[in-house]
Protein backbone atom coordinates (compact mmCIF):
# COMPACT_ATOMS: atom_id res chain seq x y z
CA UNK A 1 0.00 0.00 0.00
CA UNK A 2 1.26 3.19 -1.15
CA UNK A 3 0.96 5.63 2.08
CA UNK A 4 -0.39 9.26 0.92
CA UNK A 5 -0.56 11.82 4.08
CA UNK A 6 -2.89 15.06 2.86
CA UNK A 7 -1.14 17.81 4.76
CA UNK A 8 -4.61 20.43 5.50
CA UNK A 9 -6.65 17.01 4.79
CA UNK A 10 -9.78 18.85 6.48
CA UNK A 11 -9.50 22.26 4.26
CA UNK A 12 -10.96 23.66 1.49
CA UNK A 13 -8.61 21.74 -1.24
CA UNK A 14 -7.53 18.86 0.90
CA UNK A 15 -10.55 17.60 1.52
CA UNK A 16 -12.24 17.86 -1.79
CA UNK A 17 -8.40 15.51 -2.06
CA UNK A 18 -9.02 13.51 0.68
CA UNK A 19 -12.69 12.64 -1.25
CA UNK A 20 -11.06 11.59 -4.03
CA UNK A 21 -7.93 9.39 -3.03
CA UNK A 22 -9.77 7.46 -0.09
CA UNK A 23 -11.63 5.82 -3.10
CA UNK A 24 -8.05 4.32 -4.85
CA UNK A 25 -7.55 1.14 -4.07
CA UNK A 26 -3.62 0.26 -3.20
CA UNK A 27 -3.48 3.44 -1.23
CA UNK A 28 -3.89 4.18 1.94
CA UNK A 29 -4.82 7.85 2.86
CA UNK A 30 -3.76 10.04 5.95
CA UNK A 31 -5.71 13.18 6.64
CA UNK A 32 -3.45 15.67 8.43
CA UNK A 33 -3.72 18.92 10.23
CA UNK A 34 -2.92 20.39 13.60
CA UNK A 35 -6.27 19.81 14.89
CA UNK A 36 -6.47 16.10 15.94
CA UNK A 37 -9.99 15.79 16.40
CA UNK A 38 -10.53 17.42 13.24
CA UNK A 39 -8.58 15.32 11.01
CA UNK A 40 -9.93 12.06 13.03
CA UNK A 41 -13.73 13.31 12.24
CA UNK A 42 -12.69 13.94 8.15
CA UNK A 43 -11.18 10.06 8.34
CA UNK A 44 -14.33 8.82 9.48
CA UNK A 45 -16.41 10.99 7.06
CA UNK A 46 -15.27 9.43 4.74
CA UNK A 47 -14.92 5.74 5.78
CA UNK A 48 -11.15 5.74 7.00
CA UNK A 49 -10.28 3.94 10.59
CA UNK A 50 -10.23 7.05 12.96
CA UNK A 51 -6.24 6.79 13.58
CA UNK A 52 -5.98 7.73 9.62
CA UNK A 53 -6.77 10.93 11.12
CA UNK A 54 -3.45 12.42 12.52
CA UNK A 55 -2.38 15.56 13.68
CA UNK A 56 0.56 16.75 12.30
CA UNK A 57 2.22 20.53 12.24
CA UNK A 58 3.49 21.61 9.05
CA UNK A 59 5.62 23.95 11.07
CA UNK A 60 7.33 21.08 13.50
CA UNK A 61 10.91 20.69 13.99
CA UNK A 62 10.31 16.55 14.20
CA UNK A 63 7.99 16.79 10.77
CA UNK A 64 10.51 14.63 8.92
CA UNK A 65 10.76 12.19 12.00
CA UNK A 66 6.96 12.20 12.40
CA UNK A 67 6.31 11.55 7.98
CA UNK A 68 8.80 8.66 8.62
CA UNK A 69 7.28 7.04 12.07
CA UNK A 70 4.06 7.24 10.14
CA UNK A 71 5.54 5.23 6.76
CA UNK A 72 4.47 8.22 4.13
CA UNK A 73 5.17 7.41 0.76
CA UNK A 74 3.65 10.69 -0.42
CA UNK A 75 2.96 14.20 0.88
CA UNK A 76 0.36 16.23 -0.62
CA UNK A 77 0.59 20.01 1.07
CA UNK A 78 -2.74 21.52 0.50
CA UNK A 79 -1.75 24.43 3.49
CA UNK A 80 -1.28 27.85 2.18
CA UNK A 81 -1.45 30.45 1.35
CA UNK A 82 2.03 29.69 -0.28
CA UNK A 83 2.99 33.44 -1.07
CA UNK A 84 6.37 33.99 1.14
CA UNK A 85 6.08 30.05 2.90
CA UNK A 86 9.04 28.87 3.11
CA UNK A 87 9.99 25.05 1.69
CA UNK A 88 10.53 22.84 5.37
CA UNK A 89 7.30 21.33 4.11
CA UNK A 90 9.02 19.74 1.19
CA UNK A 91 12.58 20.21 2.92
CA UNK A 92 11.12 17.95 5.49
CA UNK A 93 9.83 15.13 2.97
CA UNK A 94 12.97 14.76 1.01
CA UNK A 95 14.73 14.08 4.68
CA UNK A 96 11.94 11.47 5.09
CA UNK A 97 12.77 9.67 1.56
CA UNK A 98 8.96 10.84 0.63
CA UNK A 99 7.78 12.32 -2.62
CA UNK A 100 5.99 15.86 -2.63
CA UNK A 101 3.24 17.35 -4.24
CA UNK A 102 1.92 21.15 -3.64
CA UNK A 103 -0.68 23.21 -4.62
CA UNK A 104 0.74 26.42 -4.90
CA UNK A 105 -0.11 28.96 -7.28
CA UNK A 106 1.93 31.85 -5.73
CA UNK A 107 4.94 32.81 -8.51
CA UNK A 108 8.19 32.61 -6.39
CA UNK A 109 7.62 29.59 -4.44
CA UNK A 110 6.72 27.34 -7.84
CA UNK A 111 9.71 28.91 -9.45
CA UNK A 112 11.74 28.21 -6.45
CA UNK A 113 11.17 24.81 -6.12
CA UNK A 114 14.08 24.28 -8.23
CA UNK A 115 16.22 25.53 -5.38
CA UNK A 116 15.61 21.72 -3.53
CA UNK A 117 16.42 19.73 -6.99
CA UNK A 118 19.50 18.35 -6.10
CA UNK A 119 18.32 17.66 -2.22
CA UNK A 120 15.74 15.87 -3.92
CA UNK A 121 17.55 13.73 -6.58
CA UNK A 122 19.96 12.75 -3.51
CA UNK A 123 16.88 10.88 -2.17
CA UNK A 124 15.49 9.51 -5.26
CA UNK A 125 12.46 11.20 -4.53
CA UNK A 126 10.26 13.46 -6.85
CA UNK A 127 9.04 16.84 -5.15
CA UNK A 128 6.47 18.56 -7.47
CA UNK A 129 4.72 22.54 -6.97
CA UNK A 130 2.23 23.99 -8.84
CA UNK A 131 0.29 20.67 -9.05
CA UNK A 132 -2.84 22.97 -9.29
CA UNK A 133 -4.94 25.19 -12.13
CA UNK A 134 -1.39 26.91 -13.08
CA UNK A 135 0.68 25.57 -13.85
CA UNK A 136 -0.22 21.90 -14.08
CA UNK A 137 -3.77 22.34 -16.27
CA UNK A 138 -2.82 25.47 -17.85
CA UNK A 139 0.77 23.85 -19.37
CA UNK A 140 -1.24 20.68 -20.08
CA UNK A 141 -3.25 22.36 -22.90
CA UNK A 142 -0.43 24.10 -24.29
CA UNK A 143 1.64 21.07 -24.36
CA UNK A 144 -1.60 19.48 -26.28
CA UNK A 145 -1.75 22.11 -29.25
CA UNK A 146 1.60 23.11 -29.43
CA UNK A 147 2.51 20.76 -32.28
CA UNK A 148 -0.30 22.41 -34.91
CA UNK A 149 1.79 25.65 -34.37
CA UNK A 150 5.00 26.51 -36.72
CA UNK A 151 5.34 29.62 -34.40
CA UNK A 152 3.40 30.05 -30.97
CA UNK A 153 2.97 33.70 -30.23
CA UNK A 154 0.69 34.29 -27.86
CA UNK A 155 -1.03 32.46 -24.60
CA UNK A 156 -3.39 33.94 -22.88
CA UNK A 157 -4.91 32.45 -19.64
CA UNK A 158 -7.80 32.97 -17.54
CA UNK A 159 -9.68 32.11 -14.43
CA UNK A 160 -13.44 32.96 -13.62
CA UNK A 161 -14.49 31.64 -10.30
CA UNK A 162 -17.83 30.21 -9.42
CA UNK A 163 -19.89 31.68 -6.35
CA UNK A 164 -17.79 29.00 -3.71
CA UNK A 165 -15.56 31.03 -2.12
CA UNK A 166 -12.05 29.27 -1.23
CA UNK A 167 -10.60 29.19 1.99
CA UNK A 168 -9.17 33.00 3.67
CA UNK A 169 -6.20 31.39 3.57
CA UNK A 170 -6.39 31.21 -0.09
CA UNK A 171 -7.93 34.54 -0.35
CA UNK A 172 -5.14 36.50 1.60
CA UNK A 173 -2.77 34.62 -0.89
CA UNK A 174 -3.74 36.23 -3.83
CA UNK A 175 -5.21 39.60 -2.26
CA UNK A 176 -1.05 39.63 -0.83
CA UNK A 177 0.10 41.34 -4.77
CA UNK A 178 -3.52 43.40 -5.18
CA UNK A 179 -2.08 46.80 -6.44
CA UNK A 180 1.55 45.43 -6.77
CA UNK A 181 3.89 45.24 -9.55
CA UNK A 182 3.85 42.24 -11.44
CA UNK A 183 6.58 41.30 -14.15
CA UNK A 184 5.29 40.13 -17.34
CA UNK A 185 6.07 38.98 -20.80
CA UNK A 186 4.52 41.43 -23.56
CA UNK A 187 5.98 41.62 -27.19
CA UNK A 188 9.22 39.75 -26.56
CA UNK A 189 10.47 41.60 -23.57
CA UNK A 190 9.70 42.11 -19.99
CA UNK A 191 7.04 44.98 -18.74
CA UNK A 192 5.72 45.92 -15.40
CA UNK A 193 2.13 45.28 -14.89
CA UNK A 194 -0.30 46.02 -11.01
CA UNK A 195 -2.20 42.93 -9.70
CA UNK A 196 -5.91 42.72 -9.97
CA UNK A 197 -5.81 45.56 -12.67
CA UNK A 198 -5.32 45.97 -16.30
CA UNK A 199 -9.53 45.19 -16.39
CA UNK A 200 -10.62 43.12 -19.45
CA UNK A 201 -14.27 41.64 -20.41
CA UNK A 202 -14.26 37.84 -21.71
CA UNK A 203 -16.97 36.04 -23.09
CA UNK A 204 -16.85 32.15 -21.75
CA UNK A 205 -19.34 29.85 -23.18
CA UNK A 206 -22.90 29.68 -21.18
CA UNK A 207 -23.67 29.37 -18.75
CA UNK A 208 -20.85 31.51 -17.65
CA UNK A 209 -21.02 34.43 -20.33
CA UNK A 210 -19.43 37.55 -19.88
CA UNK A 211 -16.61 38.23 -16.73
CA UNK A 212 -14.44 41.11 -15.48
CA UNK A 213 -11.14 39.62 -15.18
CA UNK A 214 -7.94 41.52 -14.05
CA UNK A 215 -4.30 40.88 -13.54
CA UNK A 216 -2.98 38.34 -11.62
CA UNK A 217 1.15 36.97 -10.09
CA UNK A 218 0.91 33.47 -11.31
CA UNK A 219 3.64 31.24 -11.95
CA UNK A 220 2.94 30.95 -15.90
CA UNK A 221 4.48 34.38 -16.31
CA UNK A 222 7.35 33.37 -15.44
CA UNK A 223 7.50 29.50 -16.41
CA UNK A 224 5.82 30.15 -19.89
CA UNK A 225 8.39 32.28 -21.44
CA UNK A 226 10.68 29.73 -20.57
CA UNK A 227 8.72 26.85 -21.71
CA UNK A 228 7.64 28.19 -24.93
CA UNK A 229 10.54 30.33 -25.93
CA UNK A 230 9.55 31.74 -29.45
CA UNK A 231 6.19 33.32 -27.69
CA UNK A 232 6.31 37.29 -27.20
CA UNK A 233 3.42 37.82 -24.98
CA UNK A 234 2.51 35.74 -21.70
CA UNK A 235 -0.61 37.22 -19.79
CA UNK A 236 -2.75 35.48 -17.00
CA UNK A 237 -5.63 37.08 -15.43
CA UNK A 238 -8.79 36.39 -13.31
CA UNK A 239 -12.42 37.22 -11.87
CA UNK A 240 -14.75 36.80 -9.51
CA UNK A 241 -18.47 35.63 -10.31
CA UNK A 242 -19.84 38.75 -8.57
CA UNK A 243 -19.42 42.01 -10.41
CA UNK A 244 -19.58 43.77 -7.26
CA UNK A 245 -17.32 41.68 -5.45
CA UNK A 246 -14.66 42.05 -8.89
CA UNK A 247 -14.74 45.73 -8.46
CA UNK A 248 -13.99 46.10 -5.29
CA UNK A 249 -10.80 44.22 -5.36
CA UNK A 250 -10.15 46.36 -8.20
CA UNK A 251 -10.87 49.49 -5.79
CA UNK A 252 -8.39 48.14 -3.81
CA UNK A 253 -5.71 47.86 -6.20
CA UNK A 254 -6.13 51.00 -7.36
CA UNK A 255 -5.66 52.35 -3.21
CA UNK A 256 -2.56 50.16 -3.50
CA UNK A 257 -1.35 51.38 -6.17
CA UNK A 258 -1.77 54.84 -5.32
CA UNK A 259 0.35 54.35 -2.16
CA UNK A 260 -3.25 55.03 -0.15
CA UNK A 261 -3.19 51.77 1.46
CA UNK A 262 -0.20 49.47 2.23
CA UNK A 263 -1.51 46.10 1.20
CA UNK A 264 -5.31 44.84 0.40
CA UNK A 265 -4.45 41.34 2.47
CA UNK A 266 -6.45 42.90 5.66
CA UNK A 267 -9.33 42.80 3.46
CA UNK A 268 -9.20 39.18 2.84
CA UNK A 269 -11.01 37.94 6.12
CA UNK A 270 -14.01 40.99 5.93
CA UNK A 271 -14.57 40.20 2.29
CA UNK A 272 -14.52 36.34 2.70
CA UNK A 273 -16.85 36.00 5.20
CA UNK A 274 -19.20 38.83 2.89
CA UNK A 275 -18.75 36.34 0.03
CA UNK A 276 -19.85 33.68 2.29
CA UNK A 277 -23.06 35.38 2.72
CA UNK A 278 -24.05 36.78 -0.78
CA UNK A 279 -22.93 32.80 -2.37
CA UNK A 280 -26.82 31.96 -2.70
CA UNK A 281 -26.95 35.15 -4.49
CA UNK A 282 -24.07 34.73 -6.85
CA UNK A 283 -23.72 32.37 -9.86
CA UNK A 284 -22.24 28.80 -9.25
CA UNK A 285 -20.52 28.58 -12.72
CA UNK A 286 -16.98 29.30 -13.05
CA UNK A 287 -14.45 28.35 -16.54
CA UNK A 288 -10.92 28.45 -17.51
CA UNK A 289 -9.50 28.98 -20.64
CA UNK A 290 -6.40 29.17 -22.48
CA UNK A 291 -6.18 30.98 -26.02
CA UNK A 292 -3.18 30.75 -28.06
CA UNK A 293 -2.24 32.42 -31.20
CA UNK A 294 0.21 32.27 -33.68
CA UNK A 295 1.01 30.55 -37.00
CA UNK A 296 0.05 26.96 -38.02
CA UNK A 297 1.63 23.76 -39.04
CA UNK A 298 0.34 25.16 -42.48
CA UNK A 299 1.95 28.68 -42.94
CA UNK A 300 -1.78 30.24 -41.90
CA UNK A 301 -2.32 32.20 -38.83
CA UNK A 302 -4.22 30.14 -35.74
CA UNK A 303 -5.68 30.96 -32.70
CA UNK A 304 -7.65 28.22 -30.80
CA UNK A 305 -8.98 28.68 -27.57
CA UNK A 306 -9.64 26.28 -24.96
CA UNK A 307 -12.18 26.02 -22.51
CA UNK A 308 -13.13 24.53 -19.25
CA UNK A 309 -16.83 24.90 -17.91
CA UNK A 310 -17.83 24.18 -14.21
CA UNK A 311 -20.94 24.40 -13.12
CA UNK A 312 -23.06 23.61 -9.81
CA UNK A 313 -19.88 24.98 -7.37
CA UNK A 314 -18.31 22.45 -8.95
CA UNK A 315 -15.27 24.47 -9.83
CA UNK A 316 -12.82 24.24 -7.13
CA UNK A 317 -12.72 20.75 -8.09
CA UNK A 318 -10.28 22.09 -10.72
CA UNK A 319 -7.40 23.09 -8.59
CA UNK A 320 -7.42 18.85 -6.77
CA UNK A 321 -7.21 17.56 -9.76
CA UNK A 322 -3.64 17.43 -10.79
CA UNK A 323 -2.47 16.65 -7.18
CA UNK A 324 -4.61 13.62 -7.46
CA UNK A 325 -3.68 12.43 -10.26
CA UNK A 326 0.00 12.59 -9.84
CA UNK A 327 -1.08 10.95 -6.49
CA UNK A 328 -2.88 8.29 -7.54
CA UNK A 329 0.36 7.87 -10.39
CA UNK A 330 2.71 7.28 -7.49
CA UNK A 331 0.19 4.33 -5.74
CA UNK A 332 0.56 2.81 -9.14
CA UNK A 333 4.05 2.86 -9.24
CA UNK A 334 4.50 5.56 -11.60
CA UNK A 335 8.19 6.39 -11.57
CA UNK A 336 8.15 10.31 -12.04
CA UNK A 337 11.66 11.74 -12.58
CA UNK A 338 13.40 12.13 -9.01
CA UNK A 339 13.89 15.92 -8.19
CA UNK A 340 12.60 18.72 -7.76
CA UNK A 341 10.33 21.13 -10.18
CA UNK A 342 7.06 22.98 -11.43
CA UNK A 343 4.31 20.77 -12.59
CA UNK A 344 4.51 20.84 -15.95
CA UNK A 345 5.41 18.09 -18.36
CA UNK A 346 3.76 15.09 -15.53
CA UNK A 347 0.40 14.86 -17.09
CA UNK A 348 -1.72 15.32 -19.72
CA UNK A 349 -4.99 17.37 -19.87
CA UNK A 350 -6.83 13.84 -19.88
CA UNK A 351 -4.85 12.57 -16.88
CA UNK A 352 -6.12 16.30 -14.96
CA UNK A 353 -9.57 15.92 -15.75
CA UNK A 354 -9.60 12.12 -15.04
CA UNK A 355 -10.69 12.34 -11.44
CA UNK A 356 -12.95 15.31 -12.59
CA UNK A 357 -15.44 13.21 -14.34
CA UNK A 358 -18.31 12.66 -12.20
CA UNK A 359 -18.96 16.30 -12.23
CA UNK A 360 -20.56 19.13 -14.27
CA UNK A 361 -16.92 19.52 -15.97
CA UNK A 362 -16.57 20.00 -19.53
CA UNK A 363 -14.57 20.80 -22.19
CA UNK A 364 -15.20 23.51 -25.03
CA UNK A 365 -12.64 23.97 -27.97
CA UNK A 366 -13.42 27.27 -29.95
Amino acid sequence: MHTVLVLGGYGFFGARICTSLATQPNLRLLVAGRNAQRARTAARSLGLAADQGTAVDARAAGLAGQLRSLGVNTVVHTAGPFQGQSYEVAQAAIAADCNYIDLADGREFVVGIRSLDAQARGRGVTVVSGASSVPALSSAVVDRYRSDYARLDTIRVGISSGARAPGVATVRGVFSYCGKPVRCWQAGSWTTAYGWLGLTRHRFPAPVGARWLGTCNVPDLELFPQRYGAAREVSFQAGFASTAGHFVVWSLAHLVKAGLLGSAAVFAAPLHRVSRWIEPLVSGNGGMFVSLAGIGASGGPLARTWYLIAGHNHGPQIPCAPAIALAVKLSRGAQLPAGALPCMGLLSVEDILAPLQALDIREVVR
